[in-house]
């Protein structure tokens, strides 16, 4: 099995990020083959200052390490490095139907919102389609909301396919049920847009402090509760053990309970979970050196995959004699 996934450096990663694609990325990186890649092309549709995105870029590849991507059993490296995307990108591009691309929620978001989309959005699906193509993945572990996007990957690689002979393997989306829906701290999907995440690498005390703020019902003390419809709870079984989900359970059917009794239990629970990381992230903070050794040895090695496959197209469309 050959997996890939990318996340765009367009700020620090918070839990919805991780619960949602990159716990993914640490389960699946004893597959055959897994490349993992920093997408800032994609991100110039957002960042617009040079420096900041150099600086989110680095900043994501030491969070994915720190969290426990190994570059020994997985391949980490920057989009940008690898040429070979840019080039299948036009290929892929010829090929498809606008009406296709007009459909894509991110574009139609923006759109019904009002806001400009540049052809740099238009177009994300197929960069996002050249990206896994170009890999030969077959597995594309990713949160709901590019769901979609895997689809438009697999109409291009078959309308490809079906013109020029088989020429791309067709990949499949890997969704864990618990990537649906990470809540923020107002109840909605967590999400930078939404300004109510909480951040993996945040300072320890400061990201209590947002989880005692964290919004809730004005339902008293005594009255039982719902958990799985709770976003609070929803938010500690991210971190709980079976045993101390029951018990939570147990506490919210009873009622007779306030809700910073689980807020204090979050924090103390989340605070654990990622001190691991954090003490693993200052250490590559420390030697950002050793970062780019690993993105350019991931670049190289990804390049040789892509030069394969790009061959391969180029040949099929009669653009190699």
């Amino acid at each position: 099995m050959r997996v890939l996934s990318g996340i765009q450096p367009t700020g620090r990663f918070h839990w919805g990020n991780y619960f949602g694609a990159i716990q993914q990325y640490i389960d699946l990186q004893g597959s055959d083959e897994a490349y993992y890649f920093i997408a800032n092309l994609h991100a110039l549709t957002t960042v617009r200052d040079p420096e900041l995105l150099r600086q989110y870029t680095l900043d994501a590849a030491i969070d994915l390490l720190a969290l426990g991507l190994d570059p020994e059993r997985a391949v980490l490296f920057v989009q940008s490095d690898v040429p070979e995307v840019s080039e299948l990108c036009w290929l892929l591009m010829t090929g498809a139907p606008m009406g296709l691309l007009e459909r894509c929620h991110a574009y139609k978001d923006k759109k019904a919102k009002g806001l400009p989309a540049d052809a740099g959005l238009f177009t994300y699906p197929v960069l996002m389609a050249a990206d896994i193509l170009i890999y030969d993945a077959d597995t594309v572990p990713v949160g709901e909301d590019q769901i979609q996007h895997i689809e438009v990957c697999r109409d291009l690689a078959a309308s490809f396919n079906h013109h020029f002979g088989e020429t791309f393997v067709t990949p499949k989306a890997k969704l864990l049920e618990s990537s649906k829906k990470v809540p923020g701290t107002d109840g909605e999907k967590m999400s930078k847009s939404y300004n109510n995440t909480l951040e993996v690498f945040e300072d320890a005390k400061a990201q209590r402090k947002k989880i005692m703020r964290i919004t809730t019902d004005s339902r008293p003390m005594d009255q039982p509760k719902e958990p799985e419809t709770d976003h609070l709870y929803q938010l500690y079984s991210l971190f709980a053990s079976e045993a101390e989900l029951a018990d939570m359970a147990a506490m919210y059917r009873r009622g007779g309970f306030g809700y910073g009794d689980v807020k204090k239990a979050l924090a103390e629970l989340a605070e654990r979970f990622w001190a691991e990381p954090r003490a693993r992230r200052a250490e590559f903070e420390a030697h950002p050196e050793r970062v780019c050794e690993i993105l350019a040895d991931g670049a190289s090695r990804a390049r040789r995959k892509a030069a394969q496959v790009l061959d391969r197209a180029r040949k099929a469309c009669g653009l190699k004699l």
